[in-house]
Formats: structure tokens, C-alpha cells, sequence
């Protein structure tokens, strides 16, 4: 198989039935496509669709080698699925399996694109030991206890002093 910077879901979808073929001699019947909103993981196995979504991410970013290899995992999930044995990663089936036909464990990690990290606007103080937990999100402050000595928190708008903190 030829690494193609702009493979298509067809082309995916022959390429997932022909490793299937090839490495667990059962064909694939369902769907198969690239799901773009993936960030965390290189493909997902959909249990009640039966349908495989692939990152397209990974392919840019890993190559071909790395793909076939989750794809394999994928497979797995698939076809234990359906013959009804342990899919899960968990499972003495899926890691035999995955062993057997060389599949990927994990994925590699994706280069870092810019991160969106808000600056924390809350923090929760323990009326008791005046312990600080900083938030991003309001919350209802009621609903929770201080984790060090179970005190009630209450909730503040963050305000960072310029001089690092301190009265």
C-alpha cells in the first residue's frame, strides 16, 4: 500500500478489507472511514455500527507503518466482537490476538499544536484550613468539601497579584 497524503475514505475502506484478509483471513464487511475530530487516539471501533474511524492525522504525521498498525488493533476489536470473545484491551483474547497478527499497542503521540489553556478565573477556599483549589469553570461550591479537612468551600473570582501573591 502507497502512502497518499490525501487517501480517501474508499481508498481506506479497501485497505482495511484487504488487511483483514490478509492477516486474520476474514473479510470486513462493515464501513470504514477518517474521522477528523479524533485527537487523542489513532482509531476508534464503534461496537453497535461495527463501523472503524480512522485519525487522518496520524497518516500525516507517522506515515503508513503506523496506520497498518492500527488499523490491525482496530480489527481486533472488530472480529472478537463479533465472534463474541474478549475484545477489550483488558482481554487475554485481544492481547493474543494483537500479539499475533502485530498490531499497535498504543498509538504514537501527535506533534503539539498550539494549546488552548484558559487562565484560571475561580478558586474554592476551605472556610476551615484555607486550602485553595484554582477552576477554570464556575461551580456550585455547595455541592463540594475541601479534600484536606472536608471544610465548606466557597467560591471567589481568581485575581492573581502582580507581585506573585501575599498581603
Amino acid at each position: 500500500m502507497q502512502a497518499k497524503p490525501n487517501m480517501t475514505d474508499a481508498e481506506l475502506q479497501q485497505w482495511i478489507e484487504n488487511v483483514s484478509l490478509e492477516h486474520f483471513g476474514i473479510p470486513f464487511r462493515h464501513r470504514a472511514f477518517f474521522n477528523g475530530r479524533l485527537r487523542s487516539t489513532g482509531g476508534r471501533y464503534a461496537l453497535r455500527s461495527h463501523h472503524i474511524e480512522i485519525n487522518p492525522h496520524q497518516l500525516e504525521a507517522h506515515g503508513i507503518e503506523a496506520v497498518e498498525g492500527i488499523i490491525k488493533h482496530e480489527l481486533c476489536h472488530y472480529h472478537l466482537h463479533i465472534a463474541g470473545r474478549g475484545y477489550r484491551h483488558r482481554d487475554a483474547d485481544f492481547k493474543l490476538l494483537l500479539a499475533k497478527v502485530g498490531g499497535s499497542r498504543y498509538c504514537q503521540a501527535l506533534p503539539d499544536k498550539v494549546k488552548r489553556t484558559l487562565p484560571f478565573k475561580y478558586k474554592l477556599i476551605c472556610c476551615d484550613c484555607g486550602m485553595e483549589y484554582k477552576r477554570k469553570r464556575r461551580m456550585d461550591a455547595s455541592r463540594y468539601r475541601c479534600g484536606r479537612c472536608a471544610g465548606k468551600l466557597r467560591l471567589e473570582e481568581f485575581k492573581e497579584s502582580a507581585d506573585g501573591g501575599g498581603a
